[in-house]
């Protein structure tokens, strides 16, 4: 057969088969899952994860082209861009602040009608300063070492936030802080923009390019091996819990077990010999 001859691949076969038979057990698992409903559209869309940088939907976000929220966010995102210290950090990076974003968006679009213009803004706000200036690496001997690392980002936001959003700044804190872990409230506890964030956040582990971000990231940032953060994956993933009906929509058991079986499956395969 001819390359011209070759039916085209999708996106998702793409992202499934891009490390060849290693991974099919999870590329089976996410073809039996059920179509997700689309309500701008009233359809069935099949379960996939179109990124930012597919999509373009990032300008659109902080340009707020569809109106979801008040005002833009182009002030926050020079800010981010220009001054914040960890864009190029291991796993708390650019990538992983603008993802948390990127997600925070959907779900305001999914609960349109439960939260207000007002309480989008502060969210997306949340969103882009959560990880302001992580240092990307562990605090040894701190008591509270991610409290560190929040106080860093919620001072940044203290430093960037726009007259017009200060008398709000309590509630974006609030929102910064329920990204907190080992989270010191729990999820029932927090509101829908806390719950939402806090969703998004533990969401990176799924997304299709989680081995760099995630596994290579994290093992950097906390200086153990990739091999060591491999393995805590599939009790990790098991153990995930999500807070609005939004990411239990988004992120389907099937999905989760998917990556489950691709981590074991890259397990087996790095232990599998001496090199």
């Amino acid at each position: 057969m001819h390359m011209e001859d070759q039916p085209a691949m999708s996106n998702f076969e793409k992202q499934t088969t891009a490390a060849g038979n290693a991974i099919s057990p999870a590329a089976v698992a996410m073809t039996k899952c059920p179509p997700l409903f689309d309500r701008d559209t009233q359809a069935h869309v099949r379960v996939g994860f179109a990124e930012a940088s597919e999509t373009g939907d990032i300008p659109e976000i902080i340009g707020n082209d569809r109106g979801l929220y008040e005002g833009d966010l182009t002030g926050y995102f020079r800010a981010l861009i220009f001054h914040a210290t960890n864009l190029t950090r291991p796993y708390h990076n650019l990538r992983h602040m603008l993802h948390v974003t990127w997600l925070c968006y959907q779900a305001a679009e999914f609960y349109r009608d439960r939260l207000t213009q007002r309480q989008i803004r502060n969210l997306l706000i949340a969103a882009l300063f959560h990880d302001f200036d992580h240092p990307g690496h562990p605090h040894p001997g701190a008591d509270d070492p991610d409290g560190i690392n929040i106080g860093r980002s919620i001072a940044a936001l203290r430093r960037h936030i726009a007259p017009e959003d200060r008398p709000f700044l309590p509630g974006i804190e609030a929102l910064i802080e329920a990204t907190h872990y080992p989270y010191a409230v729990a999820g029932e506890q927090l509101d829908l923009s806390g719950q939402i964030i806090r969703d998004a956040d533990l969401a990176q582990s799924l997304s299709p390019v989680w081995i760099q971000q995630v596994v290579i990231g994290l093992a950097r940032e906390r200086r153990v091996s990739p091999l060591e953060i491999l393995k805590m994956q599939p009790a990790f993933l098991a153990a995930l819990s999500f807070n609005t009906e939004w990411a239990r929509e988004r992120f389907p058991a099937c999905i989760v077990t998917a990556k489950i079986a691709e981590a074991e499956r890259l397990l087996a395969l790095l232990e599998g010999g001496n090199l």
